[in-house]
C-alpha cells in the first residue's frame, strides 16, 4: 500500500520520508486546501528526497473552474516542474456544470506527458462520483484519483468509496483515499474500503493540525497498519 503524505517545507518532507512516506504531495496554502508551491520550495524538496515528489498545480482556491489565462499558468507551472525533477503533478478541473472540464484536462495532461497524474479532490465536487470516474478512466495518463468521496471526510464515505473502488478495480486508474484519515481510525476504515493508496494530511501531524509540523511517529503507526 502506498502512503502519501502532503508537505508544505522541506522539513516536513524529510520528516515524512523519514518517516516512511511512499510518496509526496507538495503545496502551499494548506488552509487554503493546498495551491502551487514556489519554485525555490519545489527544486529544495525534489533534489532533497529520495522518494517522489508530486507538485500541486492550483493557481488559486476560488474554485476548480479555470479561466484560459488560469489554464496558461498551470500549463507553465507543470513544464517548471518538469525542470525543477518533479516526479509527478496534482491537478483537476471542473466546468461551471460540476462535470470534468475534458478540454482543459486534455491541455493539462499533454503538458504533462511523461509525469505521474493525480486528479485531486476537484473530483469530489463533481455532481455524479461514478460519472466523473469513467471520464477520467478515458484518460490512461492519469494515474489516480484523490476522493474523499464527496464527503468532508473518507471515514463518512465507506459506501461511496467502496463503489468507486470496485469501479476502478482492474483499470490503471487507482482510488487514493484521503480526508480525515488517522492512525486511530486507519484499520477499521481499511477493512470496509479496498484502496490501494492512502493519502494523509493533518492526521499526520502534531495536534492535527496543519499549524503543526508532521509528527514521525503517527506516520511510523500507520506504516506498520499497512504493512
Amino acid at each position: 500500500m502506498i502512503i502519501e503524505a502532503i508537505s508544505d517545507s522541506l522539513e516536513d518532507a524529510k520528516i515524512a520520508q523519514s518517516a516512511g512516506a511512499d510518496r509526496i504531495e507538495l503545496v502551499t496554502g494548506l488552509m487554503e486546501g493546498g495551491l502551487t508551491p514556489s519554485y525555490g520550495l519545489i527544486r529544495s524538496v525534489c533534489s532533497g528526497l529520495t522518494i517522489p515528489v508530486n507538485v500541486m498545480i492550483r493557481p488559486h482556491s476560488r474554485s476548480f473552474c479555470y479561466s484560459d489565462e488560469d489554464l496558461n499558468i498551470m500549463l507553465e507551472d507543470i513544464e517548471i516542474c518538469r525542470k525543477l525533477g518533479a516526479a509527478g503533478v496534482v491537478f483537476g478541473v471542473l466546468t461551471n456544470e460540476k462535470k470534468i472540464d475534458e478540454e482543459k484536462l486534455t491541455k493539462l495532461i499533454q503538458a504533462s506527458k511523461g509525469l505521474d497524474i493525480t486528479f485531486h479532490r476537484a473530483f469530489d465536487e463533481a455532481n455524479h462520483l461514478a460519472t466523473a470516474l469513467g471520464v477520467l478512466q478515458k484518460y490512461p495518463e492519469i494515474t489516480r484519483v484523490l476522493t474523499s468521496g464527496s464527503k468532508d471526510k473518507a471515514t463518512e464515505a465507506i459506501e461511496e468509496l467502496s463503489q468507486l473502488a470496485d469501479l476502478s478495480a482492474g483499470t490503471g486508474l487507482s482510488i487514493m483515499a484521503g480526508s480525515g484519515l488517522t492512525p486511530q481510525n486507519l484499520p477499521a476504515f481499511l477493512e470496509k474500503v479496498n484502496v490501494r493508496e492512502v493519502h494523509f494530511g493533518s492526521g499526520i501531524r502534531f495536534e492535527s493540525s496543519y499549524m503543526n509540523p508532521i509528527d514521525p511517529n503517527k506516520l511510523k503507526a500507520i506504516k506498520k497498519i499497512v504493512s
